[in-house]
């Protein structure tokens, strides 16, 4: 059984006594934080490069040197121990920075996707209570701080804004902060207990939820990489998945200060720069959804390397094709390709299969069990809901609402996810009981869009579907019943959308316009005959 505990900043947490006590005794809780990582670290080895950003080759020196003096900063603008600071940064080195010295001074870190607008942005701030928000003047053409300005108007506390790489305007520039720190301040001890992380991701509700972590849980999760990908100090792991998401942030933020990795950071994703960037720098990881798989495999091909320093491509995030792995098993000799299964509640749920040679689990299986104990809520066919729990699992959602359903009487984690384990510990994936999108392996909520294009005038009905795609993953259509006969397309619905501040990601990539929906005897559309239907219709 579950009891809670209350944080400083007033949030509830869950608590469990016995699994608490299982992952310390087995050593998965290492009781410890990335702030006392870092000081040993520096200790020992302060020049040694953590962090290469382009030109940029971040020592450990540099980067514990600096987090100090913006966790004092920060401490001298008046945040305190659990509060939040949030960073909508893009893979670049000053994020790390920041979320050291977050760990540092007992702040909690809540990395923002960079994708956000004012829609997702106004909510978030607001629903974390966030103090002071981290983002670049501008970034892929969009001007963060003109987006910053517009969603502090509509928030009664807002965050205090610090402006990276760029003019700040009316905000504060992070250069000036880091320079107003002074050196030699000391810190209290953190709980290791303590909730470290807050990461936002879409749910079947509509709304967005708070997941929450604390140092012990991150620490389990970096602790089951470095063993089971072997990820050894000799790692270097190449990082052109978002920093915002709970793997880009460990693998760029935990595992060099914790195991002397290197993360090798891409800020623009381009396929032909990566392969370029992991044969320069000699990566030897690197974990990505499907779309990375397949653009470098490409690219490599066209460049004619093999990539020969790449070891681990661990691929997840939405369906892998099985031809998908083999292909790249193929032509990347040296390297491991599999797949694994995770979410950001429990992170690394499956841990792929590392065996070089057993291409049929890392190809046809969504990979071996890993510290997790899994369970499937299985019919007669053995296939049913994956229900999970284990020392990397989340404490909780930022709001008590969201775990109505979240959990089992005995702390399993329901996924919402369909499977069943094959060869005693391999997950097949099968489907999704929480109707998700995966896309570039961002999760879009259907019912967030769907409620927002509701009030279009010109719609009726409307319903979101996601359909496979080579080259996404998934792609979002939207199936219309239009009122009147008006001309709706792709490019009006995301004219409509962007005008109420929605991220780009989230736009429908294809509208179909129907009569009617197909519907069960309660009234219920029926997605599955939706998504057929189209799938059918794309065959022939």
């Amino acid at each position: 059984m579950h009891s809670t505990r209350t944080e400083i900043n007033g949030w509830s947490v869950r608590v469990n006594a016995g699994q608490a006590e299982r992952a310390r005794a087995q050593g998965k809780w290492l009781d410890t934080t990335l702030a006392e990582a870092a000081a040993t670290l520096y200790g020992s080895e302060p020049h040694r490069v953590v962090v290469i950003d382009g030109a940029k080759h971040l020592t450990v020196g540099e980067l514990y040197s600096q987090a100090l003096l913006l966790a004092d900063s920060m401490r001298q603008h008046g945040l305190r121990p659990g509060d939040v600071i949030s960073f909508m940064l893009p893979n670049w080195h000053e994020a790390c920075v920041i979320y050291l010295a977050a760990s540092i001074a007992g702040l909690v870190a809540n990395p923002l996707v960079t994708a956000y607008r004012e829609s997702e942005l106004t909510f978030m701030l607001a629903d974390c209570r966030s103090r002071m928000i981290f983002i670049p003047a501008t970034y892929r053409r969009h001007d963060y701080a003109a987006m910053l300005r517009a969603v502090c108007r509509e928030l009664p506390a807002p965050p205090e804004v610090v402006v990276v790489r760029g003019e700040p305007g009316p905000f504060l520039a992070y250069e000036a902060l880091l320079a107003s720190g002074r050196p030699g301040s000391s810190f209290e001890r953190v709980d290791p207990d303590s909730v470290r992380m807050i990461l936002y991701t879409s749910g079947s509700t509509g709304r967005p939820k708070g997941v929450l972590h604390t140092h012990n849980t991150l620490n389990a999760v970096i602790l089951q990489i470095h063993e089971c990908w072997n990820c050894g100090q000799d790692a270097r792991f190449f990082i052109p998945s978002p920093i915002s998401h709970i793997g880009g942030s460990l693998y760029a933020f935990e595992l060099p200060l914790f195991f002397r990795t290197t993360a090798v950071l891409l800020d623009n994703w381009d396929a032909e720069v990566s392969v370029a960037l992991i044969d320069r720098e000699r990566c030897t990881h690197t974990a990505g959804a499907t779309p990375f798989l397949q653009q470098i495999l490409a690219a490599a091909k066209a460049r004619g390397t093999k990539l020969p320093s790449l070891r681990v491509f661990v691929c997840g995030g939405a369906s892998v094709p099985p031809s998908l792995v083999r292909e790249a098993t193929e032509w990347l000799s040296n390297c491991v390709v599999t797949r694994v299964y995770g979410s950001t509640e429990v992170p690394t749920i499956t841990v792929g299969s590392m065996q070089p040679g057993d291409i049929a689990h890392a190809a046809a299986t969504d990979g071996a069990i890993g510290y997790a104990e899994l369970t499937i809520a299985a019919g007669a066919d053995g296939e049913g809901e994956i229900w999970v729990r284990g020392p990397q699992m989340l404490v909780g959602y930022l709001h008590a609402a969201d775990e109505a359903e979240a959990f089992t009487a005995d702390g399993y984690f329901r996924t919402g996810d369909l499977g069943r384990i094959v060869d005693e510990r391999f997950v097949v994936i099968s489907g999704r009981k929480k109707d998700l999108i995966i896309r570039h392996g961002e999760n879009i909520s259907p019912k967030e869009i769907e409620d927002l294009l509701a009030p279009h005038p010109d719609i009726a009905e409307i319903s979101i579907v996601g359909i496979p795609s080579e080259r996404t993953g998934e792609t979002a259509c939207a199936f219309i019943v239009p009122r009147g006969a008006p001309q709706l397309t792709v490019e009006s619905l995301g004219q409509y959308l962007s005008s109420q501040g929605v991220a780009r990601y989230k736009f429908p990539e294809r509208v179909e316009l129907r009569d009617s929906m197909p519907r069960n005897a309660t009234g219920k559309i029926l997605k599955h005959v939706l998504r057929a239907e189209l799938m059918e219709r794309d065959r022939t």
